[in-house]
């Protein structure tokens, strides 16, 4: 064609000829010649100066290149079925050599070749006549056959031969410029000067690289290779901005095609000694990031010093691309980011997942064009979200085939045919090959990018202002950190998770556990991407952000606060969401999550409650916690997706479990030493979290139970209060939800799971802090109130809780620990194994020992008693199963060849139960607190009293010797060792009895409390004890006791002690009255019939006693043996020699007084001596002289000791009253037993009665001469002043009033006279004497005796003994026995008719006489007991009677009487009955021996001499006393004397005169001048006397006869 041809013309032209090829294209499968020479007329009419024409020609080229293509598709088309035989390529040695291609692929390739020769500026081979051709428009047409048609070059060798011989070199040619090019430096150095990098062309080859990368990876490997470094070259900082960012945006498109990233990998970063592309690709775009925010982009100089600080709004003028755009008057913010001043705007490019460039679609520009700020990073940034999005989807649908695929293997595997398994085997190993080399790859993959990604996005994260930015950063690493994880690379794991931390974190926030991970070791290295240094840049402090929350740093020494940001709250979210969606697979990294999260919670102030859940609260110290309203909203949400992060720990492994509660484990370590030495709030996340896991994960507790609890109990014992409480509450809300949880197996059947989780309990106890014991026993209270029932074989944890609350910690704990003991005893003994009642019984035991608390220990006595009536209520059941028990333990014990050890072996089980209950409540009976010894002792007796029964009869013998005898002696010696300093008050206000005021009197009672229990015993429970071969060494044992008591200087316990004696002594019989059979005695039952039967049986559990029961009790090895007498003699002796020790050591009189000295009190010599009547009883017939002599000493030194004169009032009567004191009677009853068995025993006892009258004899004489008591000055009672006042004085002592008892005594020893005067043994013993001689004193005294009575009862007593005896000793007159007997008489009336005492004054008349009459009946006895029967009677004795006859005879004058007395007081009656009981005695009638006549001269010669004195004196006296007359005595006794002559002298005249002697009528006749003489007295009275005396006389008026007459020759 002519240039001159109109353009016109030529456009016609070109569109006839699109048109033509549009028909040809319709017939492409016609075949029609070549077309080439239309394509070069298309390519030259192209290269005309007419844009008309030029575009229309450009336009009909690409669309007759795209038909020659087409044609060859279709010629392939049709070809297809046909198999052909591939020629042999020859290399390429003639590049025309296409002959085995068809006539349409022939065309193709030549046109393609040419293509190719005319971008390399070389001559055509096919398109000859082609002058000229634009490589701008020749890279277009390449790319567009390349990526239309990519199927004919893979599938034809020739075209893949054009590919890589062609394409590529010229690729690589092309791209040189841009290579050598660096920006800013200069030529000189160079010798040539460098081809600047030309963008239409530069851009073309890019998007070319793209097609070939793209389409024919697998063709071109080591092609690509060189592309993909040529590539990251561009990225260089000093590359134009124009190339980096065509350069990004080929990298993304790269980025948006995980398969093909993948097979970069496989080829390169697996390959050994390649180019590690992949890799360098991720670090490229990290470098090329980090290099944007370093250096300035040249071409807009305005953004780099407008670091848009404005952010909260400040108005200020800036340029418009700044970040600021204006609206309203107002300023908002364009998403960016912004780094260290550096402000890079971030634009919206590209939807996610898709790389639609910008800048390699300018085909029409020739210029390179201005790229806008923050396009290159934007693109870049997308790059890394997109790589990361698809890699991570990629590997993960991969992970998840292969673990359904693995899955389903599995499952077919179970198929029965051989055949079939053996190809499952085949596919299982191939498919585990090929997970191998997928597994390779994918770790290979992370590997490689991983480092990379995490520099750019934590650099991106740190500078992003926006927040779905900052979101698509997080999520990115969120990603990432969760397939490192699937994978198990720890490593990079670890550095995501790090990197969200520390977002999470305030900037600079010093928290160990991030620095010290591997992340952070990273992060302060360089690492090079292709030799250029590229630093992981530490996040900047000065990032603008909204500030949402103020706190305090969760730190030992806080300094100052710090403060959260919204992108810090957000980092928080995305970790949480980690944490909650891919928990499974992060393994160690816990620690770090957790650590973080326990910062976030203690900066926005989030503490725990109920259950472990975090809610909002107050910060307690330090500023308080400063929170926005923005955050405040979201801390509810934030507060609840913690607690469901902790609740989908149920849906992990065990293995993640294990790594979360290892991590809360460590976590809560560091607090707590974070919170030792300080009393500051501690972080309680950790375990408040531990307690959340806990809870959620209760259906396979077991796993992790011990570590979990095994942490709490730690926690437990932190010195601060606020840490411990909270490790309490965890641990005890864990154990309560683990008792109640629902498990399966249910926990009664699987025990091993219940005591696991009961343990911890029991480990709390190991704890010192009161604070956790309460958490402790309050969980006990509330397992007891929920599951009490269902606790089984977790009984003893619990009550080992109980039981080891010591004193010493506090009165709150003890109570709360002895409620849930309450609740046990009340509510759950039935439902507990009967093993654990000795248990119960110990932990009873110790609460009595607290003495913290009274109201506790004696609560706790009770619990004792009413733990004892269960025992007894289903003994039967008890007892059964602790049989069982003890056969399986002993059938182990045997096993292992060891013995089995337990208390009180080898008493039956049950046995051992009640000996354990009574040795602890014996252990109480000896508390230091007397209340407390009080109820144990009364509750020990009582159980044994009312349970006793239920013992085996051998158990007894424990029960004697190793409980009650132990607790005797423990008692006695605590008693005797007792201080005796007064105790001011009991405590608070109470006051205290004088009677307990010391330890010492508080002690005493329970002395006594205990002996008499012990005794009480022994009474009743006689007849099942006295069977048991040691009954009398036990016997002896408690008698040794009674006696230390009795004799303890304690009036109290002396007392008891004797109280107890007689109770053992008050045994009639082995069998107590209330329980004697109705059967004959045991004697008669033939023993072997009754022990037969019930031997075998268990033994009976009524409440009985019955004989044939307590038979049944016994073995049959030991029968019941009647008790032997002599054994039961053996007994009693025993119990008389104590008594006897008793006796003698508590009277004995002391060496030496003081105000402290013992004596003895009255009730408990009272009591001593009332032993002795029923303990004779049994001892009757061995009791010989020798023991009566000691019971003599004892009833005498009895008697002598005094009381106080501050008990006197109490005891004794008044003075006057003669009644006896109760130990008196005792002591008579004493003796009256005594003389009553004499009486009736045989002969050889009778020679007992002198010692018994000895005895009372003695006791006659305390009437007038009361016993001395030792060196004790006594004072009589009358004169001792009782001094209620002085309270403190020291107490005088006062004999008592001994009258009323020695007058009993005499009358005792009257009729006891009575009964014995003719026993020889009295006789022979002078016991009449003894009597006399005892009398003697107080009727020598008379009325000097203390007591009137006393003289005139020892008088008559005389008189009555006289009159039984006199005759008794007339009757051994010959024997001389009574020899001694006389005198003694003779003085005892001598002294008193005669005494020297004279009356008291205000004795009255009637009483004088009434004494005088008694003096008569004196006279009587003699007169008639006496002289008649003189000749048994000894001379001398006669003659002193007679002699007090004429004495008394004789008027004695006393001087002291009054005018008007005299008449009475001379005894005229006395001497009356003296003068006639003279004159009777003188004329006997009839003189039966010359003994008798010689008493009756002897009374006549003495009344006649006194006669004669008498009338002398008279005369005398009346001579001198002139005119007065004579004192009325001496005028009434001449009268008397008077009368008794002339009564004289008639009675002479009737005596037969034989029997007068004629000295005695001489001595008649000589009272005649006297007589006379007496005719002068002035006084009527003596005169009419006078007259009758003379009148007799006249008898004698004879005339004298003579001597013979008289015989007197």
């Amino acid at each position: 064609m002519s240039g001159t041809s109109s353009p016109e013309a030529v456009k016609k032209l070109l569109e006839n000829m699109q048109s033509d090829l549009r028909a040809l294209s319709l017939e492409c499968k016609k075949k029609f010649p070549p077309v080439k020479e239309a394509i070069v007329l298309c390519f030259r009419l192209h290269f005309t100066k007419d844009n008309i024409t030029n575009n229309t020609a450009a336009a009909t080229v690409r669309q007759v290149v795209t038909v020659v293509f087409e044609r060859m598709v279709a010629e392939d088309e049709r070809h297809r079925d046909i198999i052909e035989q591939p020629v042999l390529v020859q290399g390429n040695s003639n590049r025309r050599s296409v002959s085995t291609l068809k006539p349409c692929a022939k065309d193709a390739y030549m046109l393609f070749q040419d293509l190719c020769q005319l971008v390399n500026a070389d001559a055509p081979y096919w398109l000859v006549g082609m002058t000229e051709m634009t490589r701008t428009f020749g890279l277009e047409l390449l790319e567009s056959v390349l990526n239309d048609f990519p199927q004919v070059f893979l599938q034809h060798q020739e075209f893949s031969f054009l590919l890589k011989e062609r394409v590529c070199p010229l690729v690589i040619k092309l791209f040189s410029p841009n290579i050598k090019f660096r920006q800013g430096s200069s030529t000189s150095s160079s010798p040539a000067p460098v081809e600047k990098p030309y963008f239409p062309i530069c851009m073309r080859l890019l998007r070319v690289v793209s097609v070939l990368i793209k389409q024919f990876y697998s063709l071109l490997v080591t092609e690509c290779e060189i592309f993909l470094s040529l590539l990251v070259k561009f990225l260089d900082a000093d590359k134009p901005q124009w190339l980096r960012a065509v350069a990004v945006e080929s990298i993304h498109r790269f980025c948006v095609q995980p398969q093909l990233l993948r097979s970069f990998c496989q080829s390169y970063d697996m390959k050994q000694h390649s180019t590690k592309v992949f890799r360098d690709i991720v670090n490229a775009l990290g470098s090329f990031i980090q290099s944007l925010f370093l250096v300035p982009p040249t071409g807009n100089p305005a953004t780099s010093n407008q670091a848009g600080n404005n952010n909260l709004g400040g108005s200020v003028s800036a340029p418009a691309n700044s970040g600021m755009v204006g609206i309203g008057g107002g300023v908002t913010l364009l998403p960016a980011f912004e780094y260290r001043g550096t402000w890079i705007p971030i634009l919206t490019i590209t939807v996610q997942g898709s790389a639609k460039a910008t800048y390699l679609e300018m085909l029409d520009k020739v210029e390179p064009p201005t790229i806008p700020e923050g396009y290159a990073m934007s693109v870049a940034f997308h790059c890394l979200l997109d790589l990361v999005r698809g890699i991570t989807s990629m590997i993960e649908g991969e992970l998840g085939e292969v673990e359904t695929e693995c899955q389903t293997t599995t499952d077919e595997g179970s198929s029965p045919t051989q055949s079939t398994e053996q190809q499952d085997l085949q596919s299982t190993s191939d498919q585990m090959d090929k997970e191998i080399v997928s597994r390779a790859v994918w770790e290979e993959m992370v590997n490689a990018c991983w480092y990379g990604l995490l520099a750019a996005l934590s650099l991106l994260l740190d500078a992003s202002t926006d927040e779905a930015a900052t979101e698509n950063i997080l999520k990115a690493e969120l990603t990432m950190a969760a397939l490192c994880g699937r994978l198990g690379l720890v490593t990079s794991r670890d550095a995501f998770i790090t990197a969200i931390c520390k977002g999470s974190l305030p900037p600079h926030y010093a928290l160990t556990v991030l620095n010290t991970t591997t992340a952070a070791t990273l992060s302060n290295k360089s690492y090079s991407v292709q030799g250029q240094s590229v630093m992981m840049i530490s996040p900047s402090s000065e990032s603008h952000q909204q500030v949402v929350a103020v706190g305090q740093p969760l730190a030992v020494q806080p300094q100052g606060t710090v403060m959260l940001t919204s992108k810090n709250i957000q980092c928080m979210r995305t970790l949480l969401n980690l944490a909650h969606c891919h928990g499974a697979v992060l393994g160690t990294s816990w620690q770090l999550v957790l650590a973080t999260l326990q910062h976030l919670v203690w900066i926005l102030g989030l503490k725990p409650s109920s259950g472990g859940a975090l809610k909002p609260g107050r910060a307690v110290e330090g500023p308080s916690t400063v929170l926005t309203t923005a955050v405040m909203t979201d801390l509810p949400v934030i507060s609840n997706i913690l607690s469901r992060l902790f609740e989908s720990s149920q849906y992990l492994d065990d293995v993640s479990l294990h790594h979360l509660i290892n991590a809360l484990c460590s976590l809560s370590l560091e607090a707590m030493d974070m919170a030792y030495g300080n009393n500051k709030e501690p972080s309680l996340f950790a375990v408040a979290k531990l307690l959340e896991t806990g809870l959620v994960n209760m259906h396979r507790i077991e796993i992790l139970w011990r570590p979990l609890t095994g942490h709490l109990l730690e926690v437990c014992q932190h010195p601060n209060s606020r840490m411990r409480e909270w490790g309490a509450e965890a641990l005890t809300s864990l154990i309560k939800a683990g008792l109640t949880f629902n498990h399966d197996p249910p926990l009664s059947q699987n025990q091993r799971l219940q005591l696991l989780l009961l343990n911890p309990l029991k480990e709390m106890s190991n704890i010192n802090h009161p604070d956790i014991r309460l958490k402790q026993l309050e969980c006990v209270l509330q397992i007891l109130q929920s599951q009490g029932d269902s606790l089984g074989p977790g009984w003893p944890l619990v009550l080992g809780v109980m039981g080891a609350i010591r004193n010493d910690q506090g009165e709150s704990l003890i109570r709360t620990a002895f409620q849930c003991l309450q609740l046990v005893v009340t509510d759950f003994l039935p439902t507990m194994p009967c093993t654990c009642l000795q248990i119960v019984v110990d932990v009873a035991g110790s609460f009595g020992l607290h003495n913290q608390e009274l109201n506790i220990s004696l609560t706790s006595i009770g619990l004792l008693w009413n733990i004892s009536d269960y025992f007894f209520q289903r003994g039967e059941t008890i007892e059964k199963e602790l049989n069982k028990e003890e056969a399986a333990q002993q059938k182990q014990a045997e096993e292992k060849g060891v013995v089995l050890n337990r208390p009180f072996h080898p008493a039956p089980p049950f046995d051992c139960l009640w000996l354990c209950l009574y040795a602890k409540l014996g252990e109480l009976c000896v508390d230091p607190r007397p209340a407390v010894r009080k109820s144990a002792g009364q509750t020990l007796f009582s159980t044994i009293g009312a349970h006793g029964t239920l013992l085996q009869h051998s158990t007894w013998h424990t029960v004697i010797w190793k409980v009650l005898f132990h607790l005797l002696d423990r008692v006695r010696e605590s008693s005797t060792t007792a201080d005796k300093e007064k105790i001011e008050s009991g405590g608070g206000n109470i006051l205290i009895h004088h009677s307990r005021d010391t330890a010492e009197k508080q002690w005493a009672e329970t002395w006594v409390l205990t002996l008499a229990g012990v005794a009480r015993i022994f009474n009743t429970r006689r007849y099942l004890l006295q069977p048991l071969g040691d009954f009398s060494r036990a016997w002896d044992v408690l008698l040794d006791h009674i006696q230390s008591a009795a004799l303890s200087k304690n009036n109290e316990v002396s007392l008891a002690a004797l109280k107890s004696f007689q109770e053992i002594l008050q045994i009639v019989s082995p069998v107590r009255d209330s329980e004697k059979p109705e059967t004959p005695p045991v004697v008669n039952v033939p023993v072997p019939v009754l022990i037969g039967p019930i031997s075998g049986m268990s033994r009976p559990f009524i409440r009985t006693d019955s004989i044939g029961e307590r038979l049944g009790r016994y073995s049959s090895s030991e029968p019941p043996l009647v008790t032997d007498e002599l054994e039961d003699l053996n007994l009693w002796w025993a119990a008389w020699n104590t008594w006897y020790r008793i006796g003698s050591e508590s009277t004995k009189p002391p060496i030496t007084f003081d105000k402290l000295t013992f004596i003895p009190s009255q009730p408990f010599l009272t009591a001593l001596i009332q032993i002795f009547p029923a303990l004779y009883q049994h001892i009757k017939t061995g009791f010989n002289m020798d023991d009566l002599q000691k019971l003599g000493v004892i009833l005498h030194s009895a008697i002598s000791v005094p009381i106080s004169s501050d008990a006197s009032p109490f005891i004794l009567p008044s003075y006057t009253e003669a009644v006896l004191t109760s130990l008196q009677e005792a002591v008579l009853t004493a003796l009256d037993v005594l003389q009553k068995a004499i009486c009736v025993g045989p002969e050889n006892m009778q020679i007992m009665y002198p010692a018994i009258f000895d005895q009372l004899l003695a006791f006659v004489e305390f009437s007038c001469k009361p016993p001395q008591y030792g060196q004790l000055e006594t004072k009589h009672i009358a004169n001792a002043k009782y001094n209620q006042i002085q309270l403190f004085a020291p107490a005088e002592w006062v004999a008592l009033n001994y009258v009323p008892f020695a007058e009993r005594s005499l009358e005792v020893v009257v009729d006891l006279y009575q009964k014995t005067a003719c026993h020889k043994a009295v006789v022979n013993e002078k016991v009449l004497q003894n009597i006399i001689k005892t009398l003697r004193v107080p009727l020598s005294l008379k009325y000097s005796c203390p007591s009137e009575s006393t003289w005139k009862l020892a008088v008559s007593s005389l008189l009555r003994v006289l009159s039984i005896g006199l005759p008794v000793a007339r009757q051994h007159a010959s024997s001389g026995k009574f020899d001694s007997m006389w005198p003694e008489l003779a003085n005892t009336f001598e002294d008193f008719l005669f005494t020297k005492s004279i009356p008291p004054d205000n004795l009255s008349i009637q009483e004088f006489q009434r004494n005088e009459n008694i003096d008569v009946e004196v006279v009587q006895l003699i007169s008639n007991e006496i002289l008649p029967y003189a000749n048994f009677i000894p001379k001398e004795f006669v003659g002193q009677i007679m002699t007090m006859l004429n004495k008394g005879s004789i008027h004695s004058q006393s001087s002291s009487f009054t005018e008007a007395e005299i008449d009475i007081r001379l005894r005229e009656e006395f001497s009356k009955m003296c003068f006639e009981t003279l004159l009777q005695f003188s004329f006997s009638n009839k003189v039966t021996t010359p003994q008798e006549g010689y008493i009756s001269r002897m009374a006549l010669s003495v009344l006649l001499k006194r006669s004669q004195d008498v009338l002398h004196r008279y005369i005398e006296d009346e001579r001198l006393s002139g005119k007065c007359p004579l004192p009325r005595q001496q005028v009434t006794e001449i009268i008397f004397v008077l009368k008794a002559v002339s009564t004289l002298i008639d009675s002479l005249k009737k005596t037969q005169p034989e029997n007068v002697d004629g000295n005695t009528w001489a001595q008649v006749i000589a009272l005649y001048p006297t007589l006379v003489e007496c005719i002068t007295c002035s006084s009527s009275e003596v005169c009419s006397a006078l007259k009758e005396a003379l009148v007799p006389f006249k008898d004698f008026m004879q005339p004298p006869a003579s001597r013979v007459q008289n015989g007197e020759s």
